[in-house]
């Protein structure tokens, strides 16, 4: 969308009104996450930067500050239809707006004309319905989530979990990084799922990638190709797993995993165009840059990519 100051501006008086009575509860701050995520032209860094404001309170004073740095970002018609846009995209993000969200969203117009604490008033209505949505579309997912407090409950790391607590197999590796390795194996499974036809030599290539670029023994890289590639569902969060993956990775980790995501698509002798957008949106999500993406697309032999 471009004129990420103002998206930020914007995001970070979208938390302060969230933060208003003082209390967000942890699948709230969850949720507000998991919308704000989507919010385009963002790095890492500016992740970083929200995330402060996320993890506590914002007092008046500072919600204050926020409000006129918005407005200072303000600066054309065609920022204030930036702004609209961001918001109507976020509230729209996990389901239907209402009319009460329509009414508030026709308010926000006309205040972004004059931007003032009566749009923080507003944003915070008006985020609300969103938010207790997103949760309620999380708290909808099957019971196994139920063995988690964030959303690695994706059913790879449940089976990992089961496995483990049945005594069918035992990893020599702390929670953290079998939590990762979950998550990765999470995303592993879109590239996996794009041409629906995987066979024992892709995965052998799979596990023999997963062991070079992150530095895991084998019977952890078998265990998480073979449970993202015969557990792919059409139901996992994509939203909530690719922000954990994030926040949980280095950037250095997410630019080797978005290589070994081109080494894998190419083991069947040319990486198909569904293959290429499909890591090119899981790059996207977690705010690679395009040359970072493209660097990445590189490793592979010319004569395996497309165009």
């Amino acid at each position: 969308m471009g004129n990420s100051t103002l998206l930020m501006a914007l995001a970070k008086v979208i938390i302060a009104a969230a933060w208003a009575d003082g209390s967000v509860d942890y699948e709230e701050i969850n949720s507000l996450k998991d919308l704000l995520f989507r919010l385009t032209d963002m790095t890492a860094r500016d992740w970083a930067s929200l995330d402060i404001y996320i993890d506590s309170p914002v007092g008046e004073g500072e919600r204050e500050r926020l409000i006129e740095d918005l407005k200072a970002n303000l600066k054309t018609e065609q920022d204030k239809e930036l702004a609209l846009a961001s918001l109507r995209a976020l509230i729209s993000a996990d389901g239907s707006v209402d009319e009460e969200e329509e009414l508030v969203y026709e308010q926000i117009k006309t205040d972004l004309d004059n931007v003032g604490t009566g749009l923080f008033g507003s944003m915070g209505r008006l985020m609300r319905g969103p938010v207790q949505r997103r949760s309620q579309k999380v708290a909808e997912q099957p019971n196994r989530e139920r063995y988690l407090d964030d959303f690695i409950e994706n059913r790879i790391y449940y089976h990992v979990n089961q496995q483990m607590e049945n005594g069918e197999i035992e990893l020599d590796l702390p929670e953290e990084d079998i939590r990762k390795l979950c998550l990765t194996g999470g995303l592993l499974a879109r590239v996996a799922h794009v041409d629906h036809d995987i066979d024992q030599a892709e995965k052998d290539w799979m596990t023999k990638v997963l062991q070079e670029k992150w530095q895991i023994n084998q019977q952890a890289a078998d265990l998480v190709v073979d449970i993202a590639t015969t557990d792919i569902a059409d139901d996992v969060d994509y939203y909530r797993l690719s922000r954990r993956f994030f926040e949980r990775t280095t950037e250095t980790e997410r630019i080797k995993f978005t290589e070994a995501l081109f080494t894998i698509a190419a083991q069947d002798g040319q990486v198909s165009h569904d293959e290429t957008e499909e890591i090119r949106t899981i790059a996207y999500v977690l705010k690679l840059t395009h040359k970072q993406f493209i660097d990445a697309k590189l490793t592979i032999p010319r004569e395996q990519r497309t165009t």
